[in-house]
Parts: structure tokens; C-alpha cells; sequence
């Protein structure tokens, strides 16, 4: 299981005015704990200052990489601050993210190639954000194809079906596991990845939630998850589900956490 660190975004105020404060401490000490919890690449956004996103973005990919070895997820809804992003990356990059809409596609997907990226690819086209396990199918199959077009293989894609609230749409959590299911039985060898924590969105105990839903996603075939891993109890549970379903060979990496005392459970 795949874990991509979410704590780098500046959507998040304190990363935001780390970000314009130039503070290298800050955003050492995040890459340093998200990839000590167990995340295998660590997600980059400098959206919030948007007129120098590509500059802001460029420094944020240096001052990380100076810290961690882990690749890094270059997130950004500019094409531009994307390119500038992938160009200081010093080892191949994830690119976070395309849709099926085609002016979107035209850029992010070549772009991505050129930098022999791996890319997530949301379910999302001109008519939005499908509703049931087909429409989201349909979609991930034209995004093999224009990636494929490009010279992505399917095992550097990254299909991300698309987590609704069920909060205010309650059949779409088992709409998202059944697409996630679809997907897997009809691509099997692209990777599926989401992030987790919209489908609790607006609900108490969102934690429970958000966890009891990796662990049922994950028995469905997803093998990626765009989280919080300083979340304890979240990552006790990719531990736990990984060893249960088969996916963590004697259950050594379990083990492994228990050993290092990383199996939060309260």
C-alpha cells in the first residue's frame, strides 16, 4: 500500500505562511515525520500564493528533497507551476492530477511523459463527476488510453475514482468501492489511489470513518491512498488490513510496526 503524505499542501494556513515565510524548519520537520510514519511519497502544493506558485513551488521541492530520499507528488492545478515543479524534481515525480476533461488532458498528460512521471488520473470529465461504478469505469478507461497515447504505461498510472461525501450522498461510499472494484477486475494493471478524507466530509468522528473506508477500499483492490500518515490510527489500520488481505508477505511489515511501536490502536 502506497501512501502519499498530504501535510505539505498550502491549503493549510500554517503551510501556506511557512511557505511565504521561507521557513526551512517547518517543512524539513514535516518531510522528516510523514516519511518516519511510512509515507512513500510525499504530496507538494504551493497553490495558495497563487501569482508565484511555480517559484514558491520550486523551493518547496528543493528544501524537501535536501531532507528525504522519497520521491515527491508535484500537486498543482497550473500546468505551468507543474513544469517547474517537475524540472527541479531530481528523481521521477508523481504528478497530481489530470482528468478526462480534454484541455486539462492535452497538457498534464504529455507534460508527465516528457518527465517520465507517474501520474493520478482523476474520473472527471466535461460532464463532471460520475455517480455510479460504470460511469467512473468508463472514465478510467479513456485515461488509460489518452495516457497510453502518450507513451504512459499502466503501471505509472494512478486512477483515483473519486470519494463523494456520504454524508450528503449516502450510496456513494458504495459506489466508489464498486468502481474501485470494476477498475481493478477491467484494468488490472493500473494502480488506484484516492484521497480518503472527503468521504466523511461534514460528519463526526471523521477518523473512524475515514479509516474503517481505507480498509474496505483496500479489499476492493486499492492499493494508494493520498492521507495524514501521522494519523496513528490510520496507518495501524494499512498495517493491519495489508497483513489480513494477504498483501504483507508473513506479515512482516505488521511486525515490523508492532516493533517499532507504531501499531496505535487508542
Amino acid at each position: 500500500m502506497l501512501i502519499v503524505g498530504e501535510r505539505l499542501n498550502s491549503t493549510a494556513r500554517s503551510v501556506a505562511a511557512a511557505i511565504a515565510a521561507r521557513d526551512l524548519a517547518f517543512m524539513q520537520q514535516a518531510a522528516q515525520a510523514q516519511v518516519a510514519a511510512g509515507a512513500g511519497y510525499l504530496d507538494l502544493n504551493a497553490a495558495a500564493g497563487m501569482a508565484r506558485e511555480p517559484e514558491d513551488l520550486v523551493w518547496l521541492v528543493e528544501v524537501v528533497q535536501d531532507c528525504v530520499q522519497v520521491p515527491l507528488c508535484i500537486d498543482s492545478p497550473n500546468p505551468a507551476a507543474l513544469a517547474a515543479g517537475l524540472a527541479a524534481c531530481r528523481q521521477p515525480a508523481m504528478v497530481n492530477s489530470t482528468t478526462a476533461e480534454p484541455e486539462r488532458a492535452a497538457v498534464v498528460i504529455p507534460l508527465a511523459a516528457r518527465h517520465g512521471a507517474r501520474l493520478v488520473a482523476l474520473t472527471m470529465d466535461d460532464a463532471g463527476m460520475p455517480t455510479t461504478a460504470q460511469g467512473r469505469l468508463q472514465i478510467a478507461q479513456r485515461l488509460v488510453a489518452l495516457a497510453g497515447e502518450a507513451g504512459i504505461q499502466p503501471e505509472h498510472l494512478y486512477i483515483d475514482p473519486l470519494v463523494r461525501p456520504v454524508g450528503a450522498e449516502a450510496d456513494q461510499g458504495q459506489a466508489f468501492l464498486e468502481g474501485i472494484g470494476a477498475i481493478r477486475e477491467a484494468l488490472p494493471r493500473v494502480h488506484l489511489i484516492c484521497g480518503l478524507s472527503n468521504v466523511s466530509y461534514g460528519l463526526p468522528g471523521r477518523k473512524l470513518l475515514n479509516r474503517t473506508f481505507l480498509a474496505m477500499a483496500m479489499a476492493r483492490g486499492l492499493d494508494a491512498a493520498i492521507v495524514d500518515p501521522l494519523d496513528g490510527q490510520l496507518m495501524a489500520t494499512v498495517y493491519a488490513a495489508a497483513a489480513l488481505l494477504g498483501q504483507d508477505e508473513f506479515c512482516l511489515q505488521y511486525l515490523g510496526a508492532h516493533r517499532a511501536g507504531r501499531l496505535e490502536t487508542a
